[in-house]
């Protein structure tokens, strides 16, 4: 495969400022670049949705180093909650890494960034989650929903004894080495557009990191996945659906599942859209990066035909459509 090929072929891409791209198969690497503005694998994105990927791996880790099993209800996890909980008791940490929690989505981006940027502001926004109360049953259906990782990361850094951002750069971002994923605007970092409007940087609240605050780069990306398929326990436990039959997606802790047995998913954030995809039986993993709002249907279509090859199916649609 002509990783660099395959990206000059795609129309939609080439009024893409920046287009960063690579995959891993059985650890060996290729990356490729596009667009006028030049990058490399080492360029920085803001990779939105794409956290909870790192949130979702750093917790199901705290939570085994620990001996604390997943299906702990998260009121036990998260005492100080207690008076303020009106959620269903017997909400799991499963449940809400696994988006079917039932909470009522009742709890919006500006109210939570209203909470401010001090180190209780994360626990104020689970508090605000929980305290909507359940509209369903946790475990009945799956619905996307940030609030869920508002919760995971509050837990994960009780379970840490620090904040979110110093317990997930402790548990997994350091231990695996990914030094240029991190939440502060690295040196490094890609300015994101909409069609001819070059955007400002805007800080990303930190009681909304959880779900989506990272920047990150294609080979920090490649290296968190094969730092995942390294570690099967982790990825078995990842990757094992927590959805119905008639739920709208399968879905395991995190990672949209497809049809040969693919985990993936998009990030979307103003000026950036960021897709993934993992197939973890044939050790590979492809990532997709720019610096434009419109690029996502094309990151999709060249993530799908590179791991085309491998499954023969079409998930263009799947990824792009994926709600993040």
């Amino acid at each position: 495969m002509n990783l660099q090929e395959l990206m000059e072929e795609q129309a939609s891409l080439r009024d893409v400022q920046a287009v960063a791209a690579g995959f891993s198969a059985a650890g060996a690497r290729t990356t490729a670049t596009h667009g006028s503005v030049a990058v490399t694998a080492e360029s920085c994105f803001r990779v939105a949705s794409l956290t909870k990927v790192f949130t979702s791996a750093a917790l199901v880790r705290t939570l085994r180093d620990k001996g604390v099993p997943l299906g702990t209800p998260v009121v036990e996890l998260l005492p100080g909650l207690a008076p303020d909980w009106r959620a269903d008791e017997s909400l799991t940490v499963e449940q809400i890494l696994g988006q079917v929690s039932g909470l009522r989505e009742s709890v919006d981006a500006a109210t939570v960034s209203a909470l401010g940027d001090g180190d209780d502001g994360l626990l104020e926004a689970a508090r605000l989650v929980v305290r909507a109360g359940n509209e369903r049953e946790p475990g009945r259906r799956w619905s996307y929903y940030n609030g869920n990782y508002f919760l995971a990361g509050s837990v994960l850094a009780a379970l840490s004894g620090t904040t979110y951002e110093s317990a997930l750069k402790g548990n997994l971002l350091a231990p695996w080495g990914l030094a240029r994923t991190g939440f502060e605007t690295p040196a490094a970092s890609v300015t994101g557009w909409n069609a001819t409007t070059e955007l400002p940087l805007l800080a990303y609240p930190r009681t909304r990191r959880p779900s989506g605050g990272l920047w990150s780069s294609v080979s920090d990306l490649l290296t968190a996945c094969e730092g995942l398929l390294a570690d099967r326990a982790l990825l078995e436990e990842i990757r094992r659906p927590r959805t119905r039959s008639g739920d709208p997606m399968a879905y395991g802790l995190g990672w949209a599942l497809g049809p040969s047995g693919q985990m993936y998913l998009n990030g979307r954030l103003s000026g950036y859209r960021a897709a993934m995809v993992l197939i973890p039986d044939r050790d590979y993993v492809s990532v997709a990066l720019a610096n434009e709002e419109s690029a996502l249907p094309a990151l999709a279509r060249l993530l799908s035909d590179m791991q085309q090859p491998l499954t023969s199916d079409d998930i263009a649609k799947a990824v792009d459509d994926f709600g993040a």
